[in-house]
């Protein structure tokens, strides 16, 4: 009936057939290696079933359903009486766990979100810990009609169900073969997409398959294509692939990275220069790994996921050392656009390498070592627009330039948008390159990060460069679905975040690594962070990022997201007569920043702050201290009215 779910029937089949041939058709679906313990925990489960809903007339069950977003599947769903209940088991279990209540709770507002024919329908997550006491219920619906999570055993689980049933009036009707046949649409984060991806679900389970993100499924099967031909020819080729901010430009290489195939000759590395994303999607692999058994201890998983996702300078130095070609036939650069300049390379080199004679800019380098292989290899680059947040930079033209006059035979294949000033960051031309082509297919147009608000990469565009109006009228076409607000009360802006984050949504304190004076506010952006710790740890941890303590800077954020952010401002990107200006703090006082592409960094760290959240951010902008130089109000109050006249909601 569904390939959604490992087992669906109608409520009267299901009680009808016997456990045993249930199980059945379950373990036939179950691609995992099956462990005696759940073919024991699905027997209980039928067995509760069973019972509980004996009664109950026309509904429908099913078992294992699949989560869009996650690639994780919820332990059953059951329709009744124009209600969507999602039912969480956990045998044995003699308490009801907050991290298991939020699971459930997490799994009812993903379907809400991502799940067409659940949209504008009633969903009620329950935790069933079946040797748990029995506790009161009340229902507390959070507008949207997801309700908070219920609790039950395996004694009362009917009772509660019949609960529901009374006290909801009137449920919208669902049509069940129209609601089992609407599109999924998930947005997950990029940590769970690396998971998915690594434990072998495909793409198309994790990535919104509507018309709008098509170009996703287009740019993996073009550069497939690529990586293919290149080995039948024996080829040496290089792809440029472009993309708007949050378009999935990361999944596009982390999906080529984890999904080798059966093909062990076009193995593949994602290698990244961005030290947090590496540690934190490491870790995230490691830690999901260990949990489905894939890998008996946490060491041997991070040795495996090492094998996907490395940081690029690792690799670097590994092959200034090692003169043989790499293992891997495909290397995947992520933010290709940030390799160094042959200056910046060499001073490196040379002083904490000791590389007396380097001269070779980062581009040309890493060109150098793929082209050791003798037959063929592939490079993917990956390039983001307005991301530069760093010194000595090389930009686009380093690889153009590498290519032109070093690697005349390698065969080019770029997005027909690179030569845009917002990927190319500056002049760019592959017109000197020989065996260049342009191929539409290789850049992402649609933002994929904010399933809320595709257009917020480009309000805030606006917002950063002065021009409130156009800010304004962006803002207008998605502010229902997502809220920016303002205030200058650092308790009421954590209030206000912690009200809204839900089951296991994200939420974190983020700002500028300039942003030194919020000190006294008690945000400090000098204090180091595990990347790892903030991003993945349970909300109970003081050390994860819900803790709404350590401060996030673009450098521990950039790659990545939350579900609602706090966003610190300071005085480094003032608002003032006008226009920005633009502020760097040294010693005890405030120096104006002269040189442009500082200037260029500073703003490059603002959108990375502005554009990390998925569904709403809340801006604090102090109100400063009139008895401290560095802290003046009126550093921050233009800055403040400012963000009002773009648009964004004082919180009151």
């Amino acid at each position: 009936m569904s390939n959604r779910a490992f087992y669906a029937e109608s409520l009267t089949a299901f009680i009808a057939e016997s456990p045993d041939a249930i199980v059945g058709k379950i373990t036939q679906n179950h691609t995992q290696e099956l462990v005696y313990q759940q073919t024991g925990a699905w027997i209980t489960q039928i067995e509760i079933l069973q019972t509980a809903l004996c009664g109950f007339g026309e509904g429908y069950l099913f078992f294992e359903f699949q989560i869009p977003r996650m690639g994780k599947r919820a332990d059953v769903l059951l329709i009744y009486k124009n209600l969507i209940f999602i039912l969480e088991f956990k045998v044995g279990a003699q308490d009801y766990a907050a991290q298991d209540m939020r699971q459930a709770h997490g799994y009812a507002i993903d379907l809400h979100h991502f799940h067409e024919g659940s949209h504008e329908k009633i969903l009620i997550p329950i935790l069933v810990a079946t040797a748990a006491p029995p506790k009161n219920n009340t229902l507390t619906d959070c507008t949207d009609g997801v309700y908070e999570p219920l609790r039950a055993n395996s004694n009362n689980l009917a009772s509660v169900i019949q609960y529901c049933v009374d006290e909801i009036n009137q449920p919208s009707v669902i049509e069940f073969q129209a609601w089992l046949n609407s599109s999924y649409k998930p947005t997950p984060t990029i940590i769970e997409a690396a998971q998915a991806l690594y434990a072998d679900h495909d793409v198309n389970d994790i990535a919104r398959n509507d018309a709008g993100a098509q170009n996703l499924h287009v740019t993996s099967q073009a550069l497939q294509e690529i990586i293919h031909q290149a080995r039948l020819q024996r080829r040496k080729t290089i792809c440029f692939v472009t993309g708007v901010p949050g378009a999935g430009k990361t999944l596009v290489g982390l999906n080529i990275a984890t999904n080798v195939g059966a093909d062990k000759e076009e193995q593949a590395v994602f290698l990244s220069g961005n030290g947090p994303l590496v540690e934190v999607l490491t870790e995230a692999l490691a830690r999901d790994s260990v949990q489905r058994h894939a890998h008996k201890n946490k060491a041997t998983a991070l040795r495996a996921a090492s094998a996907s996702i490395q940081n690029i300078h690792k690799f670097r130095d590994e092959y200034i050392k090692d003169l043989s070609a790499p293992n891997e036939h495909v290397v995947i650069f992520d933010e290709a656009q940030r390799a160094w300049d042959q200056e910046n390379t060499s001073k490196f080199m040379t002083t904490k390498r000791g590389q007396k004679n380097f001269a070779q800019s980062e581009p040309e380098f890493l060109i150098s070592v793929m082209d050791r292989h003798e037959d063929w290899c592939v490079i993917i680059a990956l390039i983001g627009g307005g991301q530069e947040i760093n010194t000595g930079e090389a930009g686009l033209q380093g690889w153009a330039d590498a290519l032109e006059l070093h690697f005349p035979n390698w065969d080019v294949y770029y997005s027909d948008k690179l030569i845009q000033v917002e990927y190319a960051g500056r002049d760019v031309s592959f017109d000197q390159v020989s065996n260049a082509q342009a191929v539409s297919s290789l850049h992402l147009a649609i933002s994929m990060r904010s399933f809320r608000a595709e257009k917020l990469s480009h309000m805030v565009h606006h917002v950063i460069h002065n021009n409130p109006q156009a800010a304004i009228e962006i803002y207008h076409t998605f502010k229902d679905k997502f809220p920016i607000v303002a205030t200058r009360d650092l308790q009421a802006a954590k209030a206000w975040i912690k009200q809204r984050g839900r089951a296991n949504e994200t939420k974190g304190v983020i700002a500028s690594s300039g942003a030194v004076r919020l000190k006294p506010e008690g945000i400090f952006v000098k204090n180091r962070l595990s990347a790892a710790d903030w991003f993945l740890n349970e909300q109970d941890d003081i050390r994860s990022c819900h803790f709404l303590e350590d401060v996030a800077t673009e450098f521990d954020i950039q790659g990545l997201e939350l579900d609602w952010c706090l966003v610190g401002w300071d005085a480094d990107y003032r608002y003032n007569n006008g226009q920005f200006e633009h502020w760097k703090f040294t010693g005890t006082t405030w120096k104006r920043r002269q040189q442009e592409d500082q200037q260029r960094y500073l703003e490059n760290a603002y959108r990375v702050l502005l554009t990390r959240a998925r569904q709403g951010m809340v801006i604090f902008v102090p109100r400063g201290d009139i008895h401290d130089e560095t802290r003046q109000p009126g550093y921050f109050d233009k800055t403040f009215e400012y963000l009002l006249h773009c648009g964004v909601e004082i919180l009151e």
